[in-house]
């Protein structure tokens, strides 16, 4: 059976097919409109799934949407009541996304693959997506499923269980009180973007020390043992559609939101570090309760949601040993809401699909290789139209890939199929030497033109993952946190270098915290992607070689864009970002480019005027 499954009109559309219970392909509409986290319903991400399948329009048997307008209208309608005499700009906010899109998703869907009248159209619960999303593709047969996120339709938090092909919600949290709006809110207030800015504001924390924790504890958020919480809505506007915090929180931590672009100063660093560890703390009491009313006999937790990117948090459940097993879904976002309602209706519908599981070593997602790939033909083709010179190479070209690392050459990578979800894996990634204690600051100003404070996550060969990370196990997807071992270390002290260096975060990121500095954060701590021949052979090889050379198995992998543009998707979106930057190498397959061989580079635009920044 051929299963279309569609995230869309909130953020991050994207669109999965499923055939016969397989996940062929899924992707996310913004690597082919540019758009970052582009929410217009996935015209081009339809079509690049139903190429790579291989299925006409007329195929596709049933079209799943990941999300149920009527329950999100339900909520959007007695949240206008709630607030009383704001109600009118609270409708009118939201009356074009419902009424005019999302209660009409079968018609605008019906435009794109043509009427007919043998295929059948489903919703399902935003939160049994993610669900979804996570248990399905996970090797256990049975597991505790945990969702956070900003909201589905009512939903924000809830606590499921899979068995076999079934998911049953056991318990919810409903809207407005959320982790992920209430981490959202200090995003914002920090003066970084909602939905785009969540990830700065958790490599923010380290800087700072959690002063705030008991204020926001005490003023902010009502928090019992079992996890469920409650939030002060005195202190908070989302409710009424407009920004995400008000005076009365302002007030509270000293001052107005932080300007976005602004100086970035202590009390940022400190309000980051306090929110991070309540909501570490709040998501700690959710799994042990998960455990201890769902989950006596169950090994295995799975994570899904927005708030199940926070690599720190999933850090912490993992050494908390409550669960033996975790697998978190690598597009834990709406994008994965696509593929999760897919795989729901596949359980539901389709006598062809099966849960073979049993090797808690292997999940169903594929490394999360999920998108477009090109040949070396269509490579070459592009090339050479474009008359930009390039060097072929066979099996040596891991080698070479190696010998210019070594030489602390930057590398855009661009081979296979596109990653599926927010992180670069390793076939459209920007890679460097790991041990430059010069190439965090040189990558952030001169490739990725972001705030310096960011760190870069490591790609480390799985069998040596031990050798540097307090870590046994895999990490595939970049999707755990743990700390550099404690040999590898250099000594540094950020509270008193912060006031040493009057809080110039910079001079803090110059300093050599280990043997592996440029993938080190200020805390020793690190991001990490265990790499492995059978899950990415090319990406296994060129560490390898790397580590021939020189005796070290672990590169910098950040994503291969700039701030603000989405991670390139095309040969022509690699050659682009190549050119805009000041990165030395373009690897497309098995062509190596060089930057100083190039032709001279002219844009009739300005590419820093086509992205806003994130």
């Amino acid at each position: 059976m051929n299963i279309l499954g569609i995230s869309a009109l909130y953020h991050d559309s994207a669109a999965s097919l499923v055939v016969d219970g397989e996940i062929i392909a899924a992707a996310q509409e913004e690597r082919f409109t540019r758009i970052k986290h582009d929410l217009s319903f996935p015209v081009n991400a339809i079509e690049y799934c139903l190429r790579e399948g291989n299925i006409g329009k007329e195929e596709v048997e049933i079209v799943v949407f990941y999300d149920n307008p009527i329950l999100t209208l339900d909520r959007h309608l007695k949240n206008s009541l709630a607030v009383g005499q704001d109600s009118g700009e609270v409708i009118n906010r939201g009356y074009e996304s419902l009424f005019g899109e999302k209660l009409w998703i079968h018609k605008i869907t019906d435009k794109t693959l043509g009427k007919n009248k043998n295929r059948k159209f489903y919703v399902c619960e935003h939160h049994i997506s993610h669900a979804a999303s996570a248990f399905y593709p996970s090797p256990y047969e049975k597991a505790v499923i945990l969702t956070l996120d900003g909201v589905g339709e009512w939903a924000t938090t809830t606590i499921s269980v899979g068995d076999k092909k079934d998911i049953t919600i056991k318990e919810e949290l409903r809207f407005p009180h959320s982790l992920g709006l209430l981490y959202s809110a200090f995003t914002y207030f920090c003066g970084f973007k909602v939905n785009s800015g969540d990830y700065k504001f958790m490599g923010l924390a380290p800087y700072g020390e959690p002063v705030y924790e008991e204020l926001i504890k005490e003023k902010l958020i009502d928090v019992k043992e079992d996890g469920s919480f409650a939030l002060n809505m005195e202190y908070f506007d989302y409710q009424y559609g407009r920004a995400m915090t008000n005076e009365k929180f302002a007030e509270l931590f000293g001052g107005p939101r932080r300007e976005p672009e602004s100086e970035i100063t202590k009390r940022e660093m400190d309000i980051a570090a306090s929110a991070q560890k309540v909501v570490e703390g709040i998501i700690l009491k959710l799994v042990r309760h998960a455990k201890e009313q769902f989950g006596e006999d169950i090994d295995n937790l799975v994570l899904a949601g927005g708030v199940a990117l926070n690599c720190v948090a999933n850090g912490k459940i993992k050494n908390s040993g409550i669960f033996k097993n975790i697998w978190i879904q690598p597009a834990a976002g709406d994008a994965g809401g696509s593929l999760g309602c897919a795989l729901f209706a596949a359980y539901q519908f389709d006598s062809a699909a099966d849960r073979v599981c049993g090797d808690q070593s292997k999940d169903f997602q594929k490394g999360s290789y999920l998108g477009p790939g090109y040949s070396m033909e269509e490579i070459e083709r592009y090339l050479k139209e474009g008359g930009y010179p390039y060097h072929v190479y066979a099996d040596d070209i891991y080698e070479k890939i190696a010998e210019l690392l070594a030489a602390e050459k930057v590398i855009g990578l661009f081979h296979g199929r596109m990653e599926f979800g927010p992180r670069a894996l390793g076939n459209r990634s920007i890679i460097a030497d790991a041990r430059s204690d010069t190439m965090q600051v040189k990558l952030n100003q001169k490739i990725k033109y972001r705030e310096s404070f960011r760190p870069f996550a490591p790609s480390v060969l799985k069998e040596d993952v031990s050798d540097y990370f307090e870590l046994e196990e895999e990490s595939p997807y970049m999707l755990l946190v743990e700390n550099v071992n404690k040999e590898r270390r250099d000594a540094v002290h950020v509270q008193e270098d912060l006031d040493k260096y009057n809080g110039n975060m910079l001079e803090i990121v110059k300093q050599k915290r280990s043997d592996i500095p440029a993938v080190t954060h200020v805390d020793y701590s690190a991001r990490i992607q265990t790499v492995t021949e059978e899950t990415n052979s090319y990406y296994y090889h060129v560490i390898s070689e790397f580590k021939k050379l020189t005796g070290c198995s672990v590169i910098v992998n950040t994503s291969f864009n700039v701030r603000g543009e989405p991670i390139v998707c095309t040969p022509k979106n690699a050659y682009e970002c190549f050119m805009r930057t000041d990165m030395d190498v373009l690897v497309l397959e098995n062509c190596i480019l060089y930057k100083a061989e190039q032709p001279e580079f002219t844009e009739q635009t300005d590419w820093r005027k086509m992205y806003v920044l994130d």
